[in-house]
């Protein structure tokens, strides 16, 4: 029988692109310190003025993993990283693994309930985080005593850089949080000391990401130092990577994409990765204009805002050798006004949290089809020694045309979720993934989704689960009922809506609720409009009917 992944390869790879790649690293820590003994001189981070090389980054990150150790750290611990797009993310990444451990990637954006979450899941016995970060939430969480966080570790934005554009920076002091270490004070005290070699397996954990599973309940996704390594490499061969290119960091590095394809091609390819604290378009621009990079990786909306900013022309783009843009759907006509005002043509990506980025992708210089029934835009093809199944509720394999769940397997699959096994066993049996999305698989091979499985919504690349943002509706004590769906957005794709009933006697306007959400998540999470009703649709067992409201919004 031919696999969806021949199919594939057969139809479109006739022509000299090999169907899969042989590793070239097992590890990410082998295929660091390999990037450090070729090209120990090369630039791998551009931080505004700031610029970082290979040997820099090994010797920082030597003298973190040594200060870890002194400090307790052991063999098997966690390093949370509660950071922006810093220099010091990547720095506390390799250390990290250097210390024999692995690190915890958690959202900036995370408030104190989320943070207190995933510090106490993931049993992480240190703390790196932004200084301001560690004295409006972090402080408070440790100080609980509810985490296992024994060592905190605080640096500044303006850490390795001394430009502090006003737009970011405005009013920004370094600070010095009373019982913290200080990471410039690391490099300072520790420099030239290394701590006793590692050598961790591919099957190691190197990275634990949260994502949400299909209760709302956080996951810690384990993606291993084989996992990650092989989509590095997987990266680099499909968009043809080499010393000469360079990454323009705009999604944020804690998410998988950047994760991967950005520090993760960054470090293999031993290639400048140009980062700006936080997505903000005109420094990202000023950015392009500057460093001048060839590639980058991220959420449609960024491409939008970038490309309609008013004084920007293709010259600006010119640089580009390509882009590539994943996360959430992409409209052909976005496309297609893109390449207008640009000149590039973005290449569509898919993956997930649970595949290290990509299980499939547009071959570099392909334009993906568009379906002409649905309209949707084909998210490409299988990538390198991944195969994909459509399978029906019954778990039955679809042919060709037929919607069903995409199951994906392949060396970039996660093993597990942390600490839950019976998660793991209902997503990924025998190691293949339900990923919970829909679609099908044309005559020629290309995939296109059509819809998701679960109740997810899909804000700007960003997923949010309806049952945690309900928690939090419901913790408001005028709230009597409460469902969250997600509602069509020009720019983020989706948004986040909520429905709500109130007790009886309570009053409460509709800015105060999404006040009070704003408060206790992150961002992208809260309700950006809210409806309050009498009652809400349920069936007749009392369960509240989503699919109803979702209804009412199209």
């Amino acid at each position: 029988m031919t696999t969806y992944t021949e199919r594939s390869w057969t139809r479109l790879y006739s022509k000299g692109l090999p169907a899969d790649i042989t590793q070239d690293y097992a590890t990410m820590l082998d295929l660091f310190n390999a990037s450090v003994t070729r090209a120990p001189d090369n630039v791998a981070i551009k931080y505004f003025d700031g610029v970082l090389t290979m040997a820099d980054l090994d010797v920082r990150s030597d003298a973190l993993a040594v200060a870890l150790i002194d400090n307790g750290f052991a063999a098997g611990d966690m390093l949370g990283v509660y950071a922006q797009n810093n220099p010091a993310f990547v720095i506390s990444l390799v250390a990290a693994w250097k210390a024999g451990g692995a690190a915890v990637a958690i959202n900036p954006m995370n408030k104190h309930r989320e943070l207190a979450y995933q510090l106490t899941d993931s049993g992480a016995t240190a703390l790196l985080c932004l200084d301001d970060l560690y004295e409006s939430v972090a402080k408070e969480v440790i100080a609980t005593g509810v985490t296992a966080v024994r060592i905190v570790i605080t640096f500044s934005p303006l850490d390795e850089q001394s430009r502090n554009d006003e737009r970011l920076f405005a009013g920004v002091e370094r600070l010095r949080p009373e019982g913290t270490l200080d990471l410039k004070e690391i490099f300072s005290r520790y420099d030239g000391r290394k701590p006793a070699p590692v050598d961790p397996g591919s099957d190691d954990l190197a990275v634990l990401c949260y994502t949400s599973g299909t209760t709302g309940v956080p996951k810690g996704a384990m993606s291993t130092h084989g996992t990650m390594a092989f989509n590095s490499q997987t990266y680099r061969d499909w968009m043809g990577f080499t010393e000469d290119d360079s990454v323009l960091g705009v999604a944020p590095l804690f998410h998988i994409t950047g994760l991967i394809g950005h520090v993760g091609i960054a470090l293999l390819a031993a290639c400048p990765l140009v980062i700006n604290h936080r997505f903000a378009p005109g420094v990202v621009i000023d950015a392009i204009r500057e460093h001048r990079p060839t590639f980058t990786v991220g959420a449609i909306t960024v491409f939008i805002s970038l490309s309609g900013m008013e004084g920007v022309t293709k010259q600006d783009w010119s640089s580009f050798r390509v882009i590539y843009s994943g996360g959430a759907p992409i409209a052909p006509v976005v496309t297609d006004r893109f390449m207008e005002k640009t000149g590039l043509y973005i290449h569509n990506i898919y993956g997930l949290t649970e595949t290290n980025s990509p299980s499939h992708a547009v071959p570099l210089g392909r334009v993906a089809p568009v379906d002409p029934t649905s309209g949707a835009l084909s998210v490409g093809v299988p990538v390198f020694n991944t195969v994909v199944r459509i399978i029906d509720e019954q778990g039955k394999e679809l042919p060709v045309g037929e919607v069903g769940e995409f199951v994906t397997s392949g060396p970039q699959v996660i093993p597990g979720y942390w600490n839950k096994p019976e998660a793991t066993a209902e997503d990924l049996p025998d190691g293949e993934l339900r990923t919970g999305d829909v679609g099908f698989m044309d005559e020629d091979g290309w995939f296109y989704l059509v819809d998701r499985k679960k109740d997810m919504i899909n804000a700007a690349g960003y997923k949010v689960w309806p049952r945690e943002v309900e928690d939090v509706l419901y913790g408001h004590p005028a709230v009597r009922e409460a469902a969250v769906v997600g509602v069509l957005d020009e720019y983020r794709g989706e948004t986040v809506k909520a429905y709500v009933s109130l007790r009886p006697g309570a009053t409460v306007t509709e800015q105060e609720m999404i006040e009070f959400c704003k408060q206790q998540m992150a961002a992208y999470k809260y309700p950006r409009s809210i409806q309050f009703v009498d009652d809400l649709p349920k069936t007749a067992t009392g369960k509240i009917l989503r699919r109803e409201l979702r209804g009412s919004n199209s």
